[in-house]
């Protein structure tokens, strides 16, 4: 059983790339979600990103976020 990964059935140890390539995936979607919402900020003439700005952010992006605000 040892030395066979998960499951027993010689399926090798694939969940390192699988881990490697969702790491990629949600560092590339939060890297948009925050320029989205520094950008909404800077708009705005604040220096402090708010609830409302990360808000904006993803629904701009098609994720509505329900329960704060707006």
């Amino acid at each position: 059983m040892t030395g066979r990964g998960k499951g027993g059935k010689g399926l090798g140890k694939g969940g390192a790339k699988r881990h490697r390539k969702v790491r990629l995936v949600e560092s590339k979607y939060l890297e948009n979600v925050i320029r989205d919402a520094v950008t909404y900020t800077e708009h705005a003439k604040r220096k402090t990103v708010t609830a409302m700005d990360v808000v904006y952010a993803l629904k701009r992006q098609g994720r509505t976020l329900y329960g704060f605000g707006g």
